[in-house]
């Protein structure tokens, strides 16, 4: 099969210059607002800067200090370039190219085996149970309430993978990617002969209720971004052999939850999960391209060990917490413009109201997805990558300070919840002027 291949994990090829039509305003190379006059200069200095990363990334040992520096000004798409280097920077990959091959090789193993324990075997105990009458006993049975029993796991799993189904089934809906097929459909769950249960059979016939489900995060779910639109038809599932991206996301959410059971899922993983995997299943280098879920896991476990705080609630108050991080945001502002801290004061316009959602999910919901990614390139390659969001987040609030002094709580919500300014290059130099003056 494909997936049985050896594949050489060096970095591909990459092409002598770019294509227009690979780097326009609806490629990830660049953020949506570039401008026709920025574009043409931005075209005629790319293949230099492609020829930087690739020398770059092609030294034995990888300078993190180097490639950081250049992939905070952005990250060219062309020869998967993006990909690589957030493989890189979530610490995914060795610095030392010549341990590629064999890091990924047992990483892909393990991920393999996560989905034959977690996914394939209880699904064919599932199958299996009530066949027969001594399945259903007084020791194991549905209603049984030990939480060693398989039926009571069964049952709370359901309750996790449906709130994870509802969540990305929904992700970026005003764009078609994750409800498409993916090129590659996991061989081990796909197979049209198994006859186990899957995660989307057991969506389709669980009978509890997804309003039954309270593993929201207060805040992320009840303030949602004017920019999200949600279709009032849930999106149709493909049929057997095929799987849309939104399902490949599922997976990995359950699989996370699985292995990090003091967490399992909260709402706003799905945000932050999806422009990893976006960029990692559009890498233009199909060798990288096929073991996208894999990867994106890793990924996302990776990122996840950094910001997992955010997401629990007894940590709120905690130095680790995120009030911690949404203070720190008005401090910071407080340091950088007074004017503007004390407007915010005077209407009592708390960073709970906005920040939180900023914060938490690494502004995914503010901006289109071609933008997030480019801020997220900015946000992985800096060393204090957190204590960066910070200042953008500060940056977001300066570059409006003009409207937020003239305008009464009522608008400056609005302007808060439904950030104005799509530019988002101009915040991050913004954020970068706020860093270089502290």
């Amino acid at each position: 099969s494909a997936r049985s291949r050896r594949h050489n994990h060096s970095l591909p090829a990459l092409p002598p210059s770019l294509p227009p039509s690979r780097c326009n305003s609806s490629s990830l190379c660049l953020p949506v607002s570039v401008t026709p006059p920025t574009l043409r200069l931005i075209l005629s200095f790319l293949p230099f800067l492609i020829e930087e990363f690739r020398i770059a990334l092609n030294e034995t040992k990888i300078s993190l200090t180097k490639l950081r520096e250049l992939c905070f000004s952005g990250i060219p798409f062309e020869g998967g370039l993006r990909s690589l280097c957030w493989k890189i920077l979530l610490n995914y990959l060795p610095l030392e190219q010549a341990q590629w091959s064999s890091s990924l090789k047992k990483q892909r193993e393990i991920y393999a085996q996560f989905l034959k324990e977690m996914i394939i075997q209880p699904g064919i105990a599932k199958a299996n149970l009530g066949l027969f009458r001594e399945d259903v006993t007084l020791e194991d049975h549905p209603l049984n309430p030990n939480p060693d029993s398989r039926w009571n796991t069964y049952f709370k799993d359901n309750e996790v993978l449906l709130q994870i189904d509802k969540d990305v089934r929904r992700l970026y809906p005003d764009m078609a990617f994750f409800q498409r097929p993916t090129d590659y459909p996991c061989l081990l769950i796909m197979d049209p002969q198994n006859e186990f249960e899957t995660l989307r059979r057991r969506v389709e016939q669980t009978t509890l209720k997804s309003q039954t489900v309270a593993h929201n995060r207060s805040g992320v779910t009840n303030v949602c971004s004017p920019r999200k639109t949600t279709s009032a038809n849930e999106y149709e599932v493909l049929p057997n052999g095929c799987e849309a991206h939104w399902e490949v996301v599922e997976r990995i959410l359950f699989i996370y939850a699985k292995l990090n059971p003091g967490i399992a899922y909260v709402q706003g993983m799905n945000e932050i999960v999806g422009p990893i995997y976006y960029t990692f299943a559009t890498d233009p280098n199909t060798e990288w391209k096929e073991h996208a879920e894999a990867d994106t896991f890793f990924c996302f476990t990776n990122l996840m060990s950094e910001i997992r705080d955010n997401f629990i609630k007894s940590l709120d108050d905690s130095q680790c917490g995120i009030t911690y991080k949404m203070e720190n945001v008005y401090s910071t502002l407080k340091e950088k413009d007074m004017d503007l801290y004390l407007k915010l004061q005077e209407q009592n316009i708390k960073p709970q109201f906005f920040a939180f959602r900023w914060l938490t999910l690494l502004l995914s919901q503010e901006f289109l997805l071609p933008d997030v990614i480019r801020i997220w390139d900015s946000l992985f390659s800096d060393v204090d990558r957190f204590d960066f969001l910070i200042l953008v987040c500060c940056a977001m609030l300066i570059l409006i300070r003009d409207q937020l002094l003239v305008g009464d709580f009522t608008i400056n919500m609005r302007l808060l919840q439904d950030y104005p300014i799509s530019d988002v290059d101009l915040i991050l130099k913004k954020a970068k002027e706020l860093q270089d003056s502290a």
